[in-house]
């Protein structure tokens, strides 16, 4: 039964063709991002938003606005009740490296302290598609 179960799967994969990876247009989460001191600024979460999002707002953020062009972000104050925005979650980002950091490939905005560098939070940033070829 296994035989013929792989023989079934092969035979579906190989006739939806080909895959292929695509690199397709810049993600854009529209966060809002508000800033709270000269180094510090918040994400607010909205529509479902993930951590990738809120890192590649992070990253935007803190390149267009701030002028940071590399170095490491972190998380301030972990994903909880927004400071400016009520009613909102957010998550607070400093440039600064805080007491608490931590360097991290792991993608949370749950941690405090955590921190990526800039160049890895705005990879978030961009859309990879996996698409199948007629």
């Amino acid at each position: 039964m296994q035989k013929f179960s792989a023989l079934i799967l092969a035979a579906a994969v190989s006739s939806a063709g080909p895959a292929h990876a695509v690199w397709s247009a810049e993600s854009d989460p529209h966060l809002p991002v508000n800033r709270v001191t000269a180094t510090t600024f918040e994400v607010i979460e909205k529509r479902g938003a993930g951590a990738q999002d809120i890192w590649c707002a992070a990253a935007r953020f803190a390149e267009d606005v701030l002028g940071k062009q590399r170095g490491r972000l972190y998380v301030a104050k972990a994903r909880g009740p927004a400071q400016t925005a009520p009613g909102a979650k957010g998550v607070l980002f400093t440039i600064d490296t805080p007491a608490n950091a931590s360097k991290s490939y792991s993608v949370s905005v749950n941690v405090e302290g955590q921190g990526l560098l800039l160049a890895h939070a705005r990879q978030f940033c961009w859309n990879y598609v996996l698409e199948l070829e007629d």
